[in-house]
């Protein structure tokens, strides 16, 4: 095998591409900025015990792992960014009150999530520790959008659900944790043959509830029928009314494309209550995930309140218009003439892009539209358009 071959789902990001990452990287952190989130860059890397607290199967798998050479401990290259901002969180700033976080960087996943997907994501995420109110749901979801409306993304359809109507059903069930898993995997799957048998001995309730919910996915109304069908339940009630909250305050908002699937358990394991999606005509998947996660602390002695979102960068550059090249400026090069020299310095301290042409080099192209030119007039350097 060639040494240049990369791994599988591992690539190079070239000149044009980067471009476009990293100004989308720019315009997220500084939406994040504008609703008074703070910026943190934890480590790539990890203690594992530190790196997989709380954070359950799926995240293991994902994690790759070595030995530390200093200290012999296993150390983990970090899958998901999380995690180590609740550690941040609990054990570096200690704040009592509201903490609002946000990042940007790469992850390592072990597998692909999908045919096409990278294995290096470049995640975005925001994160509110400290409110366990319904508003921080909502701040969250609205930065969620504000960050794509930032990237270009038009016209979102937003899937809400809520981890909590599952759970409510389940807790008077009383039935071995296999059966249970299975319950949500065919809950997940809508297999409605499956979960009939699964649930043949469950209390007449339960069982009824369990085998209409995966129904209940749609506009509006789904909400309207899960009120009807879920009438035994009140935990589940009040998650279906928050549900109901969020969708209002999202259509007073301007968002307007909401849909429901109360039987999404996708992150059932991680997420405590509300969570959602973000989808955009031309993505194969998801633009954008999140939810309530009130646990993610625990592991570390702090269970805060915690509601946030993750994106990946590079996946979302798929998908969004490509922006123009930047404008730029054509100089000649020269090694006496200190005018020339003189007048690029200050082009590129006012913020301009100068590119100068090496000897031999007139006619090739680069990342940059050079619209004007650097011409001596007179005796003096000036910028006049091609």
């Amino acid at each position: 095998m060639s040494a240049w071959v990369l791994p599988d789902h591992i690539a190079d990001v070239l000149p044009s591409e980067a471009r476009h990452i990293e100004e989308l990287r720019r315009q997220l952190l500084d939406t994040a900025r504008s609703y008074g989130y703070e910026l943190v860059m934890p480590p790539l890397i990890e203690h594992l015990e530190s790196l997989l607290s709380g954070t359950g199967e799926a995240l293991d798998l994902q994690t790759f792992k070595l030995v530390d050479q200093l200290s012999g401990r296993s150390m983990g290259l970090r899958a998901d960014t999380t995690p180590q901002v609740a550690r941040i969180d609990a054990h570096l700033l200690n704040r009592e009150g509201v903490a609002r976080l946000c990042y940007c960087g790469p992850v390592l996943h072990a597998r692909p999530d999908g045919p096409n997907a990278t294995r290096e994501p470049l995640q975005f995420g925001a994160e509110i520790y400290g409110h366990a109110g319904r508003e921080a749901d909502l701040e969250a979801l609205e930065l969620a959008l504000a960050t794509l409306r930032a990237a270009d993304v038009r016209d979102a359809l937003v899937d809400l659900a809520d981890v909590r109507i599952v759970r409510a059903l389940l807790a008077g069930a009383q039935a071995p944790r296999d059966v249970l898993e299975r319950v949500h995997a065919a809950l997940a799957a809508k297999d409605a043959s499956t979960l009939a048998e699964l649930t043949r001995g469950f209390p007449a309730p339960v069982r009824d509830a369990l085998r209409v919910l995966p129904e209940l996915y749609g506009d509006r109304q789904v909400l309207d029928e899960a009120e009807r069908v879920l009438a035994a339940f009140p935990d589940a009630l009040s998650a279906v009314a928050g549900l109901r909250w969020l969708s209002a305050q999202l259509a007073e908002l301007g968002t307007t494309r909401v849909s429901f699937d109360l039987a999404d358990l996708q992150g059932y394991a991680y997420y405590s209550g509300a969570r959602f999606a973000i989808y955009a005509d031309g993505a194969n998947d998801s633009l954008a995930r999140g939810g309530r996660y009130d646990e993610v602390g625990a592991v570390f002695g702090r269970n805060r309140p915690a509601v946030g979102f993750s994106l990946d960068v590079r996946s979302l550059v798929a998908v969004v218009p490509r922006p123009p090249l930047r404008a730029a400026i054509r100089a000649p090069w020269s090694d006496t003439d200190a005018g020339l020299r003189n007048a690029i310095a200050a082009l590129r301290a006012g913020g301009e892009t100068v590119v100068c042409v090496l000897p031999g080099h007139e006619s090739e192209i680069d990342e940059f539209h050079c619209d004007r030119t650097l011409n001596c007039v007179g005796g003096r350097w000036e910028v006049q358009a091609i």
